[in-house]
C-alpha cells in the first residue's frame, strides 16, 4: 500500500474537512496515479468529495461504523479494513486520508507519495512529518515547479520497516 498526500510547509493536510490548496498539477498527479486502483479513506474524506460521492474509476474502500452505502466498500473496523486491503495487489492500493487513517495505516505503507507545497495553509489536521521519522527516507524529490501560483515538489518516501 502507498499513501498519497499533499502537505504544506508544516505537513498540514486539511482545514474544515477540505484541502488546503487548489493545485491543478497535484490533482492531475493524484488522478493519474490512482485511476483504476483502490483508494482507502475515512468517512470524512468521502464526505469531502463533490456531493459526497466515491471517486470514479476506482475501488473506494471507506472505514466507517456510521455509514451504509452500495457505491463503495464500507468496513467498520480497522482489522477488517487491513484484511480487505490485503485482497488487492499492494501496488494498487492508495491510502488517501484523512489524518487519523494516515496515522493508523502509515506503518503498513511501503511508500508515501508526498506533494510538498511551499506555503502555510493554516491547517487543522496534519500528516506525520516523514523527515523526522527514522523508518522513513526520502527516495525522490522532483525539481520545484509552479502550479496555480504555488511552488510544489513531488517526493517519494520509502518505509524502511513496513508492518505486515
Amino acid at each position: 500500500m502507498k499513501a498519497i498526500v499533499a502537505v504544506d510547509k508544516k505537513w498540514g493536510i486539511g482545514k474544515d474537512n477540505g484541502l488546503l490548496f487548489s493545485i491543478p498539477a497535484d490533482m492531475k498527479f493524484f488522478r493519474e496515479t490512482t485511476a483504476g486502483k483502490v483508494v482507502v479513506m475515512g468517512a470524512n474524506t468521502l464526505k469531502s468529495f463533490p456531493n459526497g460521492n466515491p471517486l470514479k474509476n476506482r475501488t473506494n474502500i471507506v472505514l466507517s461504523s456510521k455509514i451504509k452505502r452500495d457505491d463503495c466498500i464500507v468496513i467498520n473496523d480497522i482489522e477488517k479494513l487491513i484484511a480487505e486491503i490485503k485482497k488487492y495487489p499492494k501496488d494498487d492500493v492508495y491510502l488517501i486520508g484523512g489524518a487519523m487513517l494516515y496515522k493508523t495505516l502509515l506503518p503498513y505503507c511501503e511508500q508515501a507519495l508526498v506533494t510538498k507545497v511551499d506555503a502555510d495553509g493554516g491547517a487543522q489536521v496534519f500528516f506525520p512529518n516523514l523527515d523526522e521519522l527514522k523508518e522513513w527516507k526520502c527516495a525522490y524529490s522532483s525539481e520545484s515547479l509552479e502550479s496555480n501560483d504555488y511552488k510544489i515538489k513531488f517526493t517519494t518516501y520509502e518505509n524502511l520497516s513496513v508492518k505486515e
